[in-house]
């Protein structure tokens, strides 16, 4: 390798190394990214349960075939393995804002002792 080319691949990375360092850090999330981003991630959780569904019931006519064309050398299907659990419909619903959840309302007001307990300084009743 030449010294030219050493010396043009040496300020490449210098400039590249420049440029990052420029780069402003992201913004904020907004509330409605922030939605979109959590109806995404429900959409992949629904999305992982109805695969493994499928996969289930693929295993299950799988072992039923199995156990169907192996009837005659004695084995026989465990009674163990779990039913597979249908996931439904995909249903999201989105969270409260916090401002609707309750969050910033006052506290109620207290219309007892917070305990019966007598204080730490009481004296006690004799016993008779």
């Amino acid at each position: 390798m030449s010294i030219r080319t050493f010396a043009i691949a040496a300020g490449l990375l210098a400039a590249s190394a420049l440029a990052q360092a420029k780069l402003p850090a992201p913004p904020a999330p907004t509330p409605e990214a922030a939605a979109k981003a959590d109806e995404a991630k429900a959409r992949a959780a629904y999305a992982t349960k109805v695969e493994g569904y499928k996969l289930c019931k693929a295993m299950d006519k799988a072992a039923a075939n199995h156990f169907k064309t192996t009837a005659g050398a004695g084995k026989q299907p465990s009674a163990g393995a779990p039913a597979c659990t249908d996931p439904g419909p995909f249903a999201y619903t989105p969270p409260k804002p916090a401002e609707a959840a309750g969050a910033h309302s006052p506290a109620a007001t207290a219309t007892s002792p917070p305990s019966n307990q007598a204080p730490a300084g009481a004296p006690t009743p004799k016993k008779p």
